[in-house]
């Protein structure tokens, strides 16, 4: 398996990365607290809110294609 340098990752990779590091701290907060931040954060515009959580989900399916393709 290829591992991909930090120097050779496109915008599409960093912009995943970030998406899915916020997704991960969001769940562990979630999990740790209750505290959901998109939610306190776009509480007030539900599809922004889901918008985002979708946008997490598919940035965790990339990064699952990346790190398996050949």
């Amino acid at each position: 398996m290829e591992v991909i340098a930090l120097a050779e990752k496109s915008t599409l990779d960093w912009v995943t990365l970030v998406l899915v590091i916020i997704g991960g701290l969001n769940w562990g907060l979630v999990g740790l607290l209750q505290v959901d931040l998109v939610e306190l954060i776009l509480g007030s515009i539900p599809i922004l809110q889901r918008i985002v959580y979708v946008l997490v989900g598919v940035s965790a399916a990339y990064m699952i294609y990346t790190v398996t393709r050949k």
